[in-house]
């Protein structure tokens, strides 16, 4: 009989092991001891059989960017479960326990990176954002439609970074959904370390700012190089560009005219970019600017429907009868009566005929307005019993810019 219970600090190590067991990593001290500092201030439950750990789940404290507000988010980060005992439910008892905490904690929504796509739609995850990877070809000047800000650039210490460009990240949170707050703790071990985790050959990590000294600044470009290679076809350096944050088209463009024009390179890829990166409009040559790769990035978990619902803003009035699904958590689940708009939302149990049925995955999918109703009713995931109920709900979830993180966790 497996026990799900409390991890206690003393068993950290304990789950270190089981993740590396089940990830296949050999991580070095430096990286371990981060590991340990992260889960020690995580919230920690664990499967014991006996007295032997074979399930492991933490979540980090966070608060997550949505339409109009910031809300409590657990991160659920080092979900394993042993290979003796996989099968047995034991991820199943992890992933409810964990989620009746959080709801009972106030939290009315929750969010993971999944290792695995298949696992986390039969929890209600939907996958809420989606991210990219665009390469630039350096070789020659960064072609451009609109004028870069001619502002000075300056670099600035790592040591010093958090409180240069912590508030900018902070305040830039609010214009886009789905992105979680840094503690300095976060800052440091995730972004900023010395050495990066999943390269070797990469540089410290280099912070150029733009913006006259003694001024707010307008932006702020984090990335790493890597030398050129000397097998037996040369491949030019490297930069790996981790963020790139800017108020305006203008800032974003003297951010990537600088990384794409730094001496002894000849590419630029950034990886987890947002789909509608204004770099991909800007850009005179989508030859010299492509999108290599695009995948689901933050899943989204409603723990408390109502509560998410109408914590959120709305760009256009809309009320439907939603008729919600909801295997975990049964709460969520029934008919339910949807009036929202700019003024803010209502959300009531409701008799009436559903207009809209759908599963609580792919309202989460749909809560931060990355995911169109309608794209999920042409693919048969949700029923439409009115006419133009659907497209009425992508109008009224709609955001200026679509959601967005690169804080993998």
């Amino acid at each position: 009989m497996v026990d799900i219970r409390e991890v206690p600090e003393a068993d950290i190590d304990r789950a270190l092991e089981l993740a590396y067991l089940v990830f296949h990593d050999r991580p070095e001290k430096e990286a371990r001891e981060r590991h340990h500092a992260l889960l020690a201030r995580c919230d920690r439950i664990g499967a014991y059989d006996g007295d032997v750990l074979v399930g492991f789940m933490a979540a980090h404290d966070f608060r997550l960017s949505v339409p109009g507000a910031d809300l409590p988010c657990p991160g659920l980060t080092f979900v394993c479960v042993a290979p003796t005992h996989r099968r047995r439910g034991v991820l199943t008892g992890l992933m409810t326990r964990m989620m009746r905490r959080a709801a009972d904690s106030g939290s009315p929504i929750a969010a993971l990176w999944a290792s695995e796509a298949a696992i986390y739609g039969r929890f209600g995850y939907g996958g809420a954002t989606t991210g990219a990877t665009v390469e630039i070809d350096s070789t020659r000047p960064l072609a451009l439609r609109i004028d870069p800000d001619r502002r000075p650039l300056r670099l600035v210490d790592p040591e010093d970074a958090v409180d240069v460009i912590g508030p900018f990240h902070e305040a830039a949170r609010a214009g886009r959904a789905g992105r979680p707050d840094r503690s300095p703790e976060r800052w440091r071990e995730e972004w900023l370390t010395e050495q990066d985790e999943e390269g070797e050959e990469l540089s410290p990590p280099r912070i150029i700012v733009l913006g006259d000294p003694g001024e707010p600044i307008a932006g702020y470009v984090i990335y790493r190089t890597k030398p050129e290679g000397d097998g037996g076809a040369r491949t030019p350096g490297l930069v790996r560009v981790d963020e790139l944050e800017a108020d305006t088209p203008g800032a974003a463009a003297a951010l990537w005219e600088c990384v794409a024009a730094l001496d002894l390179t000849g590419k630029v890829s950034a990886w987890g970019r947002p789909a509608d990166d204004p770099l991909l409009h800007f850009a005179a040559d989508r030859d010299q600017v492509r999108v290599t790769a695009q995948f689901p990035a933050l899943w989204l978990r409603l723990l408390d429907v109502p509560a998410a619902l109408t914590a959120r803003s709305w760009a256009a009035p809309v009320e439907l009868v939603l008729e919600v699904h909801d295997a975990r958590l049964p709460d969520n689940a029934g008919r339910f009566r949807l009036k929202a708009g700019p003024h803010g939302a209502t959300y009531r149990h409701a008799d009436g005929p559903a207009d809209l049925a759908l599963d609580v995955r792919e309202l989460a999918a749909c809560y931060l307005g990355g995911t169109r109703v309608t794209e999920l009713v042409a693919a048969g995931l949700v029923r439409e019993h009115t006419t133009g109920a659907a497209a009425a709900l992508d109008a009224a979830l709609r955001t200026p810019v679509l959601p967005h993180t690169s804080d993998e966790f």
